[in-house]
């Protein structure tokens, strides 16, 4: 079934929207790192990076990275004024001391209850949970951002997970290609879907029954 859904850029633009002015966030490997690109106009938000940044800005224009100045996913970033620079002893210190606002992870899985598997061994895989596991449990709001299904089609969005857990119960919203969900005591509470897709259509991409308890909003992203 091949239904219309948002770009990576957009979903990154989407969960940009949310982040609170004065927020300290931390954004995960792979797409949550994005989500720097697309802060709000006005809007103050420090990102943190596990490797020892507080501050970091944008992706540098091609050409012009320093790599001097990179995040713990060895991507290029530009620096804001009043950044600081410290060894990951600290920086985990920060994590673990409970100073982050938000940390946004990508994922594999993520259960009903708010599980979250984010990491996986093997051929295609990681040789360790990194600081994800120390992320989900030291920041006091952990979301998702993801593609909906996997590259085969199979759901992300599940009863339970089945790969190795991050960490229990720690996820709160999630945004991926097709909707922004909710995880409340019912379960995946849908509060955003992408027009064309039907609720009904929405439920067979999704390995959990999903839950309205208000108006659901269409979720649109500019061209990103």
């Amino acid at each position: 079934m091949t239904l219309p859904k948002l770009t990576g850029a957009q979903i990154a633009w989407r969960a940009a929207q949310d982040i609170e002015d004065g927020a300290y966030v931390n954004l995960g490997i792979g797409l949550p790192e994005r989500i720097a690109q697309f802060q709000p106009e006005g809007r103050t938000v420090t990102y943190h990076t596990e490797n020892g940044v507080l501050g970091f800005g944008d992706a540098p224009a091609p050409g012009q990275e320093d790599w001097d100045l990179i995040n713990a996913g060895k991507k290029a970033i530009t620096i804001k004024p009043g950044a600081s620079f410290f060894n990951h002893a600290d920086s985990f210190a920060m994590v673990r001391g409970g100073h982050l606002d938000l940390a946004v992870l990508g994922a594999y899985q993520v259960a009903e209850n708010g599980d979250l598997a984010n990491w996986s061994v093997g051929s295609k895989g990681v040789p360790a949970v990194g600081g994800a596991m120390d992320l989900v449990h030291g920041a006091k709001r952990v979301a998702v951002i993801t593609d909906h299904v996997t590259k085969d089609g199979k759901p992300k969005l599940m009863r339970e997970c089945t790969l190795p857990l991050t960490g229990k119960a720690c996820v709160t919203r999630i945004y991926t290609s097709l909707a922004v969900l909710d995880i409340t005591p019912m379960g995946f509470v849908l509060r955003e879907k992408v027009p064309g897709v039907s609720f009904d259509q929405l439920q067979t991409v999704t390995g959990a029954p999903l839950h309205i308890d208000e108006t659901v909003q269409d979720l649109k992203a500019p061209e990103v």
